[in-house]
Order: structure tokens, then sequence, then C-alpha cells
């Protein structure tokens, strides 16, 4: 009898502490989201967003930026594109490396991106979005 009690009642607490795992986990997640955007607020200062482009140069990138869970930064010349993937967001890590497939010098919106961890691990695939390009503002005066 007291081995069905004490079994009832493990279950129960389990069953009890799941719902507090999964606020855990959302607030995880929030913080992931929010510090990412920070960074991008950061990164994106001072400039202004123009009408979205299905596709990049990739012959000309000068260099690209993670954010964890969020977005995906391209300088090419003095303008930044904006990726946020359609899906696939869980797999962007700043501690990846991204492997992009492409046919011709540019990457499109309907390209996808296997991120792979420094052991050479494939940890997802990232289904990109239209590019959002961010200008600098000229100041006037």
């Amino acid at each position: 009898m007291f081995k069905k009690t004490l079994t009832v009642a493990m279950a129960a607490g389990a069953l009890l502490s799941a719902p507090a795992m999964a606020d855990t986990d959302e607030t995880r997640q929030d913080r992931v989201n929010a510090k990412a955007e920070a960074k991008l607020a950061e990164k994106l200062e001072g400039r202004v967003a123009g009408e979205p482009v299905r596709c990049i140069p990739n012959y000309r990138n000068q260099r690209t930026t993670i954010y964890d869970e969020t977005a995906i930064v391209w300088e090419v010349g003095s303008r930044l594109y904006v990726n946020r993937p359609e899906s696939g967001l869980e797999a962007l890590d700043d501690n990846d490396i991204m492997v992009t497939d492409t046919v011709l010098n540019q990457l499109c919106s309907v390209d996808t991106i296997r991120m792979v961890d420094q052991t050479g691990f494939m940890r997802g695939v990232v289904f990109l979005g239209e590019f959002v390009p961010y200008e600098r503002v000229e100041d006037e005066g």
C-alpha cells in the first residue's frame, strides 16, 4: 500500500512540476530573443530599412552575423541585409557555422542554410525569408 501511495504521489508531483518547467523554457526563450533583439537593434542603430528584396549578392559579402534564434545579418559594402528566417529559427546559434549551397553568386529567399556546430554535427536547417536592406541615415546639416 505504501509503495502505491508513494508512486501516485511521485506521479502527481511530476505532473504538477511540468507546467513550471514549460514556463522556465518559455522564460529562457524570451531572454534569448530579448538579448538577440537588443544586439540587432544596436547593430542597426542609425540606419533605416528599405524595401525587402528576394536576393542579395553572395560574392560581395564582407561579414555575416547570426543573432541567436532571431535573424542573420549580411554586410554587403556599406549596406546591411537582415533576414528573419521563415522557419528553423531554433537552429540559429552564433557559435555555429552556416553552410550555404547556392547555384548562382547570390543568396535568395528560397535558399536554405544548414547550421553545423563546431564538431561538424548538423544542428538544423534554416529556411530564409526576404532580405531587408538597411542604409545609414545621412545627417542633415
